[in-house]
């Protein structure tokens, strides 16, 4: 139950990608963590939240953003798989141990910091819009702060919405497995 439970839950994620939401409001760190902490057998661990990423991916990029690339696109950018990497490993490091609200709230945080960094990183070094300096790399930074606050809300909403949700239910299964 405990599996299938977790499976769903990083899919129902993804798919909330497809909906309409603020810029940056999205589960992908959640999924991350939430991956991190619960699945048992490190394949898992990886597999199950990057194959969501890239299936949700592929139907953002080649359906609902399809006037942006001309052609059939597998990934947009590795910059954010990375992200996503490193977000599992903090996940990983933060959450292995023991869940509770304090652990998450901060894997949340240190998740939407990561993402910031590795991706704002990413257009700094890949496009011609600031200065290959550490000033354009700071201007870089500065032009992402207001995708920052959509990105820590996301992570703390779906952080939150995920791994209450599993919580809740294991607790709710224990109870009926206890009546009987």
């Amino acid at each position: 139950m405990k599996l299938r439970l977790s499976i769903a839950l990083v899919f129902l994620a993804a798919l909330t990608r497809l909906l309409p939401h603020p810029d940056n409001f999205t589960p992908i760190g959640a999924m991350a963590l939430f991956g991190a902490a619960y699945f048992s057998r490190q394949v898992l661990t990886l597999a199950v939240p990057f194959i969501a990423l890239f299936v949700s991916d592929l139907v953002l990029n080649n359906l609902v953003y399809r006037q942006y690339y001309p052609e059939f696109t597998l990934v947009t950018s590795w910059w954010i798989y990375a992200a996503f990497g490193l977000v599992m490993l903090a996940g990983w490091l933060l959450l292995r141990i023991k869940v509770s609200p304090g652990r998450v709230l901060v894997a949340s945080l240190v998740a939407s910091a990561i993402f910031f960094l590795v991706t704002n990183f990413s257009v700094w070094v890949e496009s011609a819009m600031y200065p290959k300096t550490s000033a354009g790399l700071m201007a870089c930074y500065t032009a992402g702060l207001p995708f920052l606050r959509n990105t820590v809300m996301g992570d703390l909403f779906f952080s939150a919405v995920m791994f209450g949700i599993y919580e809740w239910s294991l607790r709710g299964s224990l109870r009926v497995i206890k009546s009987h």
